[in-house]
């Protein structure tokens, strides 16, 4: 039985079975199907690459520590040689680390021992420092009280010339000015009372003096001074008036000064430099 070719009517059939849907599907199928495929192979090389990376930091970590236990173990074998040369075993070690700590506690206290004595003696310092400021300032005070009252004291007594013409110092008029010259102590001050019943001079610091005559109402008097083993006549005197001679040795005179006199008796005193270190002036015993 021979075969036929197909007709167009056949062909026609065909077509209609299988429609043109069936092989669009058919290729998006099979196009899918190879896009998953690449996908998971590129998942693959991609987790493949990340193993290798991890292998290759895991080993370069390993070496590392290869080399950080080799260190520590050099480290250990050096402390082990110096333990070994220093001939200290472990106890050894123990009780040098406890020492040390006992040492480092006794310094911790006397540190804190020190600190407290130094407040302790910046305490007393300050306290003392006030004291002597206090005391200071309280003696500037006084100073100048007292500078004060001398310069009271000199305004108050009066200055005059003598009966040689030799400018004199201060001239007291009674007891009570005779005693702010002793204080003022610029010269030495001797204060005597003469009476002219007297036998023979009396001794008035390191002179002798007399008294020869009074004159109440003129207030002159008249007195002979021994001094030098000298007899020096001062006659018709006035009280108050500065009576001046000079002593060898002596730069300034010496001043007798009556200031009250009686019928009987003279008060006064003798005024005399503190230090004599000059000879006296040429012309003082022409004067005298």
């Amino acid at each position: 039985m021979s075969s036929t070719p197909n007709t167009p009517a056949e062909s026609h059939v065909v077509d209609a079975i299988l429609p043109r849907w069936v092989t669009v599907l058919f290729v998006v199928a099979f196009a899918l199907v190879g896009y998953l495929f690449y996908g998971n192979y590129e998942q693959r090389q991609a987790l493949r690459k990340s193993e290798d990376d991890a292998d290759k930091k895991t080993q370069a970590l390993a070496a590392e520590v290869d080399k950080t236990n080799s260190r520590i173990a050099d480290l250990k074998g050096q402390l082990d040689v110096t333990s070994q040369k220093l001939g200290l075993t472990e106890d050894e070690l123990a009780r040098a680390r406890g020492l040390a700590q006992s040492v480092r506690k006794d310094q911790q206290k006397s540190d804190v021992q020190l600190r407290e004595q130094i407040g302790a003696v910046q305490t007393d310092t300050t306290t003392k420092f006030g004291q002597v400021a206090t005391d200071i300032s309280g003696t500037k005070t006084d100073l100048s009280a007292t500078k004060a009252d001398l310069e009271a004291t000199k305004n108050k007594l009066q200055s005059t010339v003598g009966d040689l013409g030799v400018q004199s110092g201060l001239i007291a008029r009674n007891h009570d000015e005779v005693e702010e010259l002793k204080r003022l102590g610029e010269r030495d001050i001797f204060e005597f009372t003469l009476n002219k019943s007297a036998k023979g001079p009396d001794h008035v610091g390191p002179i002798q003096v007399q008294l020869r005559k009074t004159d109440t109402k003129h207030y002159r008097f008249t007195m002979n001074v021994v001094a030098d083993d000298k007899n020096i006549e001062k006659k018709d005197k006035t009280v108050g008036e500065p009576v001046q001679f000079y002593v060898h040795g002596a730069r300034a005179p010496y001043e007798i000064v009556v200031f009250d006199l009686t019928k009987d008796s003279a008060k006064g005193y003798l005024s005399t430099p503190k230090s004599a270190t000059a000879a006296p002036p040429a012309a003082a015993p022409a004067n005298q």
